[in-house]
């Protein structure tokens, strides 16, 4: 399509060609906007609410959850080359104790995806119901997984991420598609995720497997808005609740076009 456009651009006359140059941006903008826009839209969205009163008490949570975690494993490194390293020279044990330092802010790096992916089986249920009741009190409320089918599917997704991040952390030794690793292992891991629970709790969880795949590609578009918020330090703190508002709106506005 996009060459029968730009054939058509060549034969025209000098004159036209900025107008017709122009209409055909416009044309491919408009099949497209139906959905980039509204996305980006729902993401600042999201980000907004995070930080509303009706989130505030989930969000000390979260982040009390996260930093708990996160400080463990610091504690838990530092003890371990304290009580397992014995070295002869005191400035060797500084440098010793430096360089573990530095290994443990990468270890702890690596560690926030994973942990995203562990707060959702303890507080993803309680944020997508006050948005479902907040923002669409009209639509019929969703309802929330069975306890022991909620904690397997996050422990199960919680391994998943762990694996596909140590894969994406081998990548990053080498050049040029270190970060773009990180940005498609995370998207793919976190879109499918944080969308499937938010579709599984208004259809059985193989509907929303399905619709999920329907979908990929925004999906997975979503999902790489989610791991640009990973990225960030101290805001990826953030990012279990802001991914879990972010795909109540996004499998809410699918479910509008497929009534439509």
């Amino acid at each position: 399509m996009l060459t029968h456009h730009v054939l058509k651009l060549l034969r025209c006359p000098m004159g036209s060609i900025n107008s017709r140059r122009a209409g055909l941006i416009e044309s491919w903008y408009e099949t497209r906007k139906d959905w980039k826009l509204p996305m980006i839209s729902d993401a600042l969205r999201s980000l907004g609410q995070v930080f509303e009163p009706a989130f505030r008490a989930i969000l000390i949570k979260s982040l009390a959850f996260t930093l708990a975690v996160l400080m463990a494993v610091w504690i838990g490194l530092q003890a371990l080359v304290a009580g397992f390293v014995e070295l002869p020279y005191p400035w060797l044990d500084t440098v010793v104790t430096i360089l573990t330092g530095i290994g443990a802010i990468f270890a702890l790096g690596f560690l926030v995806a994973p942990v995203t992916a562990l707060f959702a089986g303890f507080f993803q249920d309680d944020v997508a119901e006050i948005v479902e009741r907040t923002n669409y009190p009209a639509d019929l409320p969703g309802k929330a997984m069975p306890l022991g089918t909620s904690l397997l599917s996050t422990l199960r997704f919680t391994g998943v991420v762990i694996l596909g991040n140590l894969f994406a952390l081998v990548l990053l030794l080498v050049p040029g598609i270190n970060l773009i690793a990180f940005f498609v292992v995370n998207a793919y891991l976190l879109g499918r995720e944080f969308f499937e629970f938010a579709a599984s709790r208004f259809m059985p969880l193989t509907e929303a497997r399905r619709l999920r795949q329907a979908n990929s590609g925004k999906v997975f578009m979503a999902g790489l808005l989610i791991a640009a918020v990973l990225a960030v330090p101290l805001l990826n703190l953030v990012t279990p609740v802001f991914a879990t508002i972010f795909m109540v709106h996004l499998f809410k506005r699918l479910s509008l076009t497929r009534r439509v």
